[in-house]
């Protein structure tokens, strides 16, 4: 379980960050309104996940050599495509507005790997949907508004913090007496 409160807790810390930045694009006063309920999506994940966590899981063993490598190889990747696609964007195809979809789309791949090595599969849905989330609001921000790409971005943050809450919030189930 207590890996799950780390996770939640990270996960719901770059979602909040995610609706913070990308809110930023938005009109006033949706973008005060959209950060107030980033915060408060944060604060919920917080409180499910750490102040007063559910139902614990079934004990799990520590995680295997293996699972740690694909872990740090994933983070490894990330680090340097982040920057790398950036690069691209801003300096060689000029489109400057769509990094922070990359980032998005990037923090979603680095999720792939995570599915397997954890035997998790909530990790791929997770990654599809912030990849999903990305591609879509380019393809938009490109061809219809650009403020489709602040949307992704803000989506892909509630994302990060619905899973984060998602995994945190689970009860107890009550088993009837014999």
């Amino acid at each position: 379980m207590r890996g799950e409160r780390i996770g939640a807790i990270i996960g719901s810390i770059g979602g909040l960050v995610f609706i913070l930045i990308n809110a930023g694009q938005l009109a006033a006063p949706l973008s005060t309104v959209v950060r107030v309920a980033g915060a408060l999506g944060f604060a919920a994940v917080v409180w499910f996940a750490v102040i007063r966590p559910g139902a614990p899981a079934a004990p799990a063993g520590p995680p295997t050599g293996r699972a740690i490598r694909i872990y740090w190889a994933a983070v490894a990747a990330m680090v340097v495509a982040i920057p790398a696609g950036a690069a691209l964007l801003n300096n060689v195809l000029d489109r400057p507005a769509l990094t922070p979809l990359w980032v998005v789309f990037v923090v979603g791949a680095h999720f792939l790997p995570f599915a397997g090595a954890f035997e998790a599969p909530v990790f791929a849905r997770l990654a599809w949907t912030m990849m999903g989330l990305a591609a879509a609001g380019a393809v938009l921000g490109v061809l219809v508004t650009a403020s489709a790409v602040a949307w992704a971005g803000v989506l892909a943050g509630a994302a990060l913090l619905a899973f984060s809450a998602a995994g945190s919030m689970r009860r107890p189930v009550a088993v009837p007496a014999p």
